[in-house]
């Protein structure tokens, strides 16, 4: 069965993530993908943290236009 992380456990994994960059990421619709099990509560699957990390994977400091 999946792990689902709390955002506090997502940041613990995620260098320089804070709760508050997390929840602006969620709004903005550009981090990592979570699931909302009700109203107030969300969480995020272990592998969906995985695929984000590798999405963010870069060769090049220089931005690619």
């Amino acid at each position: 069965m999946e792990k689902y992380l709390k955002p506090e456990e997502v940041c613990d994994l995620i260098p320089g993530m804070t709760i508050g960059l997390l929840g602006q990421m969620r709004y903005r619709g550009d981090g990592p993908a979570f699931i909302k099990p009700s109203p107030r509560k969300v969480v995020y699957a272990a592998s969906e943290i995985e695929r984000y990390m590798a999405s963010k994977q870069q060769t090049r400091t220089a931005a690619v236009a």
